[in-house]
């Protein structure tokens, strides 16, 4: 089974963490708005940190599940 190792959008290559990157910002806002919204954010310390922290986990589950490296 051929793994492909760039994403191909027209003529320009793209590596597949740039996609899982974008993925994992996307997932992680959505998160800390769902936080936000039910008041769940006043329980950590920094929330900033805990954002950076989701967009971390959420980006390397995205580059494991969806694009294998």
């Amino acid at each position: 089974m051929f793994i492909q190792h760039e994403l191909q959008i027209g003529e320009i290559f793209f590596p597949p963490m740039l996609a899982a990157g974008i993925l994992g910002v996307i997932a992680a806002s959505l998160t800390a708005k769902l936080l936000n919204k039910y008041h769940l954010s006043k329980y950590f310390f920094y929330p900033p940190i805990v954002f950076v922290a989701l967009m971390a986990i959420y980006t390397i589950l995205f580059g494991w599940i969806i694009f294998p490296f």
